[in-house]
């Protein structure tokens, strides 16, 4: 498009000055025609260049969530294939659940004796409030047998010995009380122990029945979103540990992120909602139509690492590095009526951004961005 516009501008010049002679063609009208086209030349780079700015790296990402087990076992059924779109929930890997498996039943028939011995609690502590009420009945009963044995024996109608036995009787009654209500305060504390609903023997063993249920549905392992499995390399048989730096296979999300990288001083007028159009070399002569989604305004070099050290000054002859660049996040939209195409992981390529300024010039960015979509048809390799 910046060639049209100058060659309409040496057909005007060749209109003016040599068709219809309406000044002289010397040396100083030339020098001046010549810095004219340079002077628009300039003009418009400069101008589209801040109000339809471009970026030759624009990149597309997904996220790559490595599938490690939480459990330890051996894989008995690999559910999937390498690079086969995959719903969320869809089964990846199964592990022999055999242990897991034993283990529920156990904790279901602990938990299954721990409530029954809790129905009897009640029971024991009827059977200890009985025993208190009897052992206190005694009590009663030795010390008015006590002061009838002293009452006796001063009217010298009694031994001696009747008292002393009574006296005895009564402090061994009063050791069955206080033995009687410790016995039925054991009970009452055990049923006064609850978690929610459940006394504390009761409760520990369903929390324990819990988490041996969620490690049996752990043997199964599950998509995490939609995506696909890739280095699939895992088959029936092998064994596989909880341990993060041994994955069993690596899952790639569907959803993209496309980031497009601009210089620093490029994005003055760019705001979430502009339009904005991609070409990757995936997709030699298409367009993805998209808008800005945000503008991410930090880069490495604007970081300060926690650390205990004092930075060191930059030397004097050292030049400073390269401001970097700033990511621009891209989201794509679908013609009315159509479909993305497929957008393949790590495509690269390069894209536009369309502000709110000067809108006419967006026609030169709109020819240049579709000059390169048919450009990327070319394989440009000599082997």
């Amino acid at each position: 498009m910046l060639e049209i516009i100058i060659g309409g501008y040496c057909a005007l010049v060749w209109l003016i000055f040599i068709k219809l002679k309406l000044f002289p063609w010397n040396i100083k009208t030339q020098v001046g025609s010549a810095t004219g086209a340079l002077v628009l030349a300039a003009t418009i780079i400069l101008t589209i260049n801040v109000v339809t700015p471009s970026s030759s790296d624009v990149r597309v990402m997904n996220f790559v969530a490595e599938i490690v087990p939480r459990v330890q076992g051996t894989v008995t059924r690999v559910a999937v294939e390498g690079n086969t779109l995959i719903k969320k929930g869809d089964v990846l890997l199964e592990i022999d659940n055999t242990p897991y498996r034993l283990k529920v039943k156990e904790l279901e028939a602990k938990l299954a004796d721990a409530t029954a011995s809790a129905k009897t609690l009640w029971q024991d502590l009827d059977s200890a409030k009985s025993s208190t009420i009897a052992a206190q009945a005694h009590l009663d009963l030795m010390k008015k047998r006590y002061a009838e044995s002293q009452e006796l024996a001063k009217a010298g109608a009694g031994n001696q010995y009747d008292v002393e036995h009574f006296a005895t009787e009564v402090k061994k009654a009063e050791s069955s009380v206080a033995a009687a209500k410790t016995a039925e305060s054991k009970v009452t504390t055990k049923l006064e122990g609850v978690v929610g609903k459940d006394i504390a023997s009761v409760a520990q063993i369903k929390a324990q029945l819990e988490a041996a249920r969620y490690d049996l549905e752990s043997t199964v392992i599950r998509a995490p979103s939609d995506g696909y499995a890739v280095n699939v390399a895992v088959r029936p048989g092998n064994y596989l540990v909880s341990m993060p730096f041994r994955p069993a296979l690596s899952f790639v999300e569907h959803e993209q992120r496309i980031l497009a990288f601009f210089e620093q001083n490029e994005l003055r007028y760019v705001k979430p909602g502009d339009k904005a159009e991609i070409a990757l070399k995936t997709l030699p002569g298409e367009l993805i139509h998209a808008e800005v989604d945000s503008i991410i305004w930090a880069s490495s070099q604007g970081q300060m690492v926690q650390s205990g050290v004092i930075p060191n000054a930059p030397s004097e002859m050292v030049h400073a590095p390269l401001a970097q660049k700033y990511a621009v996040k891209l989201k794509p939209i679908a013609p009315e009526g159509e479909s993305l195409p497929h957008i393949a992981m790590g495509a690269r390529g390069g894209g536009a951004i369309y502000t709110e300024k000067l809108a006419p010039l967006h026609l030169l960015r709109m020819v240049m961005i579709r000059a390169q979509s048919i450009v990327n048809y070319l394989v440009l390799k000599l082997h």
